[in-house]
């Protein structure tokens, strides 16, 4: 049931590419919390996925951009500012792609130019996001800037591949640029560390349904849902988290501080 939590606040929402992109039910839930928000996605995801079915459905504008030119994120910016008529409140980063586990090619094997590209889409891109924000003033006072994470930031998930350094990355950029977005413009930013979910993305990682069911074992809750990651997002939104900033939030139903599973300790049990 809607609070409007977000009443007469203005966002925008990367990366909704389907109805399993955790983006797709952030920018419902945003709307049915009453805000107003911008789509955004990359250009191939107008012939790949289904956004503009869902700036449709929401009545949201649809504007594409490609996160790794400066050029594209400074006219979806005041793009978004002139669609909603005014700064910003909210932002959320989903944004993710390596070519390396597309192709299967093993960690050790890496290609380096497919790395580059990597930690340009799914990293440098939110650090180039924030610094267009800043320049353009874009964000209103105690405004929230958010990205998507993974644990394997933290941890070695040997199927990740170097989507784990691009994490790391990502989650340094929140702490390193928080901290100037916080102390000069009275934003926050943070990143979320989600359970495995069943997206487009995530399922394309070696071994997914495995970990998946392993990761469901070992959460005392279970894995966090996608539906329950949007409203997480949208509390980190909302005026009830103005405090919080520079933080990586784990939203896995325990996962992370999980030394054993008693359930999966039954699996090992000798007769």
């Amino acid at each position: 049931m809607s609070k409007q939590l977000l009443a007469g606040k203005k966002g925008i929402v990367f990366g909704a590419l389907n109805e399993q992109s955790i983006a797709w039910k952030v920018a419902e839930a945003c709307v049915a919390e009453g805000a107003q928000i911008v789509l955004t996605n990359a250009p191939v995801a107008a012939r790949v996925g289904q956004t503009e079915d869902l700036a449709k459905k929401l009545n949201a504008p649809l504007i594409y951009a490609d996160v790794t030119k400066m050029e594209d994120l400074e006219n979806l910016i005041n793009g978004s500012m002139e669609a909603l008529g005014g700064k910003l409140d909210f932002v959320l980063h989903s944004v993710g792609m390596s070519l390396n586990v597309r192709k299967k090619i093993p960690y050790t094997e890496l290609n380096y130019d497919y790395m580059h590209t990597t930690l340009d889409i799914s990293a440098m891109s939110f650090h180039r996001l924030m610094q267009v924000l800043w320049n353009k003033d874009a964000m209103n006072e105690w405004g929230s800037i958010l990205a998507l994470s993974y644990i394997a930031a933290q941890r070695t998930f040997p199927d990740y591949s170097e989507m784990a350094e691009a994490k790391a990355l990502l989650e340094s950029f929140a702490r390193s640029f928080g901290y100037h977005f916080g102390k000069h413009k009275k934003v926050r930013v943070n990143t979320i560390s989600q359970s495995p979910t069943k997206t487009t993305a995530g399922s394309g990682v070696g071994g997914f349904d495995s970990f998946f069911n392993y990761a469901d074992i070992m959460s005392p809750l279970g894995n966090a849902p996608a539906d329950a990651c949007a409203e997480y997002c949208i509390s980190l939104f909302s005026d009830y988290t103005r405090m919080v900033t520079m933080q990586n939030l784990f939203h896995d139903g325990g996962f992370s501080f999980t030394g054993i599973a008693s359930d999966l300790m039954d699996n090992f049990k000798s007769e």
